[in-house]
């Protein structure tokens, strides 16, 4: 009986004890419980993604001609064969410093056969497009009034050695398909569409049912080749365009009205030529597709790059450097810094020919230790300067 009572008094005094141990050995640790039954958290801000930019920088210039007088003096006895070179040397470093470079070719570049000759029919030795090139100019703008200045033969003969050098003809094409098709150019992660057009031929007709060989200009056609651009992927879009009023300083009303469409029809830069002298330039505001503001450069001529005009500022024009910067992860590009850079055709002759030389004007007076210049070319350099800047810069109030 004893032995009983002790074995209950014994079991009793454990129980507390093993119902402890049960309970701890079923019951979920500190830390699986907080598992089981988490507490809410904020949950982290990302990080902002950094803008990536790339940047790239379009020259122009105005007419690129080839008068008589130009070539005796280039002419190599010696190697039976033109050098242009030293035409371009003294702004070679300016364009050196462009992505695209731009001109205006104002002559059919068709071979010996076809004869050299100035105004009023042009026709250059092929040198002149090898100087070019080795000067840095990769685009040329082919459609003005003396596209056709050696027919159609002459035409399609200037694109073959044009392509032969590796330099984008603009404005001209030998065939429909070619016409049609979208002239895009990458540089830095850049893409520029490129458009040129003329006003007309100097009357000579362009052949029937052939109507890609030289670009007219027409608005509503221009505008919808300025979509087909944006939609063939360019960022930007350049449309030379060749018109307005021979050695007229300012531009006409038409210029205006059209260059402006063209901005408010998705250009970005307007490059114009024909006049022979420099005009002013402006920046505009527009829209683009999607309403988002944007600013657009309208260069009305750029003068004489290279030619025997002179007189009245036939003998100046300017170099443009437009920089465009895109936002990669946005996708958007912009128009940035535009600087004028005016340039002087300088003549001398040393023999009997005639040499030629396009300088800087700027950097020119600021150095004033060229051989070749005088004092009094100095000082009328100096005040054709000023009046050139104040007429590049009267219609630029919008300038950025």
């Amino acid at each position: 009986m004893l032995g009983l009572v002790s074995a209950v008094i014994l079991y009793i005094g454990f129980q507390p004890l093993l119902e402890r141990e049960l309970a701890e050995e079923y019951s979920p640790s500190p830390i699986a419980a907080m598992t089981a039954t988490p507490s809410p958290t904020s949950t982290p801000e990302p990080t902002p993604l950094q803008p990536e930019f790339a940047e790239a920088v379009w020259l122009g210039v105005g007419d690129v001609m080839s008068h008589t007088p130009q070539l005796p003096g280039a002419f190599d006895a010696e190697l039976n064969r033109y050098d242009f070179n030293p035409f371009f040397e003294a702004v070679k470093p300016i364009l050196g410093t462009g992505d695209w470079v731009m001109a205006n070719l104002e002559t059919p570049i068709a071979g010996a056969d076809f004869g050299y000759s100035g105004y009023p029919a042009f026709n250059a030795p092929i040198e002149l497009a090898e100087a070019l090139k080795h000067a840095g100019f990769n685009l040329l703008s082919t459609a003005n009034n003396h596209s056709l200045d050696k027919g159609e033969r002459g035409l399609l003969r200037t694109l073959e050695h044009l392509e032969q050098l590796g330099l984008q003809a603009v404005g001209t094409a030998a065939s429909q398909e070619q016409a049609d098709t979208p002239i895009l150019s990458e540089r830095n992660g850049i893409t520029m569409g490129v458009l040129a057009y003329t006003y007309g031929t100097n009357g000579i007709p362009i052949p029937s049912g052939k109507p890609y060989l030289v670009n007219l200009i027409d608005e509503a056609k221009m505008i919808g080749d300025i979509q087909r651009l944006r939609q063939a992927g360019a960022d930007i879009i350049t449309v030379a365009l060749h018109f307005g009023h021979e050695y007229q300083t300012a531009p006409s009303e038409e210029q205006k009205r059209l260059a402006r469409a063209l901005a408010a029809g998705g250009a970005d830069i307007i490059a114009g030529s024909h006049p022979h002298v420099v005009q002013p330039y402006e920046v505009v505001e527009a829209v683009d597709a999607s309403g988002n503001a944007r600013r657009a450069l309208i260069i009305y001529s750029m003068g004489n790059f290279i030619s025997n005009q002179r007189g009245d500022t036939k003998d100046y024009g300017v170099i443009f450097k437009v920089g465009f910067r895109k936002n990669i992860t946005e996708g958007t590009t912009e128009l940035m810094d535009v600087e004028a850079i005016p340039t002087w055709v300088h003549r001398y002759k040393p023999d009997r020919s005639y040499r030629y030389r396009v300088l800087p004007i700027e950097r020119t007076l600021a150095e004033r230790n060229d051989e070749l210049l005088t004092t009094a070319i100095y000082e009328q350099l100096s005040i054709d300067y000023d009046m050139l800047m104040a007429r590049l810069e009267s219609m630029s109030a919008s300038q950025p």
